[in-house]
């Protein structure tokens, strides 16, 4: 009998240390090879929220809290502050920026759009009713005088007018919001605002679609990735992918980094395999293999911010948004 308990327990600690080695494969993830991001010196301490580019892909705008708006004519290399005058004494916080050629449009809060036609030399202001269900929260150009607005309790917009009048695109806002994405095609994917579910929307429909979220702990943020594929960061540093034909069919769940990746914010994809998920205290990681294996920039574990927010304007082109003027660049290697 002493004997059978001894192996047994010796089967124990074997399938033990076993399990804590697999787990150290994911604990500390190898570094990658090289850094792509630079950190830009920006003239302000206001938390950048949005970034986009006219049609010349060097010049550009940047917004964010306290008014915060930026200019560049190099590409995105350096920025210059800009000042509106909006009339009023309020303190605006502009939380996105979007352009199609040489016509833009900014949206805020309190209650604030802003349109131009002329690459931002100029801005005017577009009147809101009062009865907008919700502040002002993205902003897309379409096109020509056309342009997307939601708000930040999911009510979807769209004027055809350069603003003049605006079309309901759901009957009815699906109520206070984490965040909200919109994919290439005009679809929306919308996180509730304690994470306990998430709702999707596509073009034609009249309300929003509710879906459960796939486990137990909060979502964190979601949006769209290659081929209308979904994905989803979840408390606790989880990362899953959905089906691209069913977003109620989701691949099992992986935790990147479990030493570290409680903090996961943001998720974007460079090229249909590179992956990059950024979080708190400057944690950022990356896939090449569309998030099968992942590796660790380490280059950037110092810079002091939380990288909210991961932007690629292009395979060339991205950015990564932190808090108190922290903006990463990516750059390309020769």
């Amino acid at each position: 009998m002493y004997s059978f308990v001894k192996s047994f327990k010796q089967v124990v600690i074997v399938l033990v240390a076993v399990l804590l080695c697999s787990s150290c494969a994911q604990t500390y993830l190898p570094s990658t090879s090289t850094n792509p991001w630079q950190v830009l010196t920006l003239p302000t301490d206001a938390t950048i929220a949005d970034v986009a580019f006219t049609g010349d892909k060097k010049h550009g705008w940047m917004v964010g809290t306290n008014e915060a708006l930026l200019e560049t004519a190099d590409g995105g290399k350096t920025w210059e502050q800009r000042e509106l005058d909006l009339g009023d004494s309020t303190n605006y916080s502009f939380s996105s920026v979007s352009f199609s050629g040489q016509e833009g449009w900014i949206v805020g809060q309190p209650s604030l759009m802003l349109h131009t036609t002329d690459g931002g030399k100029s801005w005017s202001r577009v009147p809101l009713s009062e009865k907008l269900p919700g502040a002002p929260n993205t902003i897309v150009a379409l096109g020509e005088k056309k342009a997307e607005m939601t708000t930040d309790i999911g009510a979807i917009y769209r004027s055809q007018d350069g603003g003049r009048t605006w079309q309901a695109m759901v009957q009815e806002a699906v109520g206070v919001l984490r965040n909200i994405e919109r994919s290439s095609d005009g679809k929306y994917v919308a996180v509730s605002a304690r994470g306990s579910f998430f709702s999707t929307w596509e073009p034609g429909q009249e309300a929003w679609t509710p879906h459960n979220r796939t486990s137990s702990r909060r979502l964190q943020n979601m949006g769209y990735g290659q081929d209308g594929q979904l994905w989803l960061l979840a408390r606790g540093g989880q990362v899953q992918f959905s089906d691209p034909n069913d977003a109620e069919s989701w691949s099992e769940t992986v935790n990147p980094e479990f030493s570290t990746s409680w903090g996961l914010l943001d998720l974007a994809y460079r090229t249909n395999d590179e992956i990059w998920v950024a979080g708190g205290s400057g944690n950022l990681m990356v896939s090449y293999d569309g998030g099968q294996t992942w590796e660790k920039d380490r280059a950037v574990e110092d810079v002091p911010s939380n990288f909210y927010k991961i932007l690629f304007l292009s395979p060339e082109q991205g950015y990564i948004l932190g808090q108190r003027g922290t903006v990463l660049r990516y750059e390309q290697s020769a």
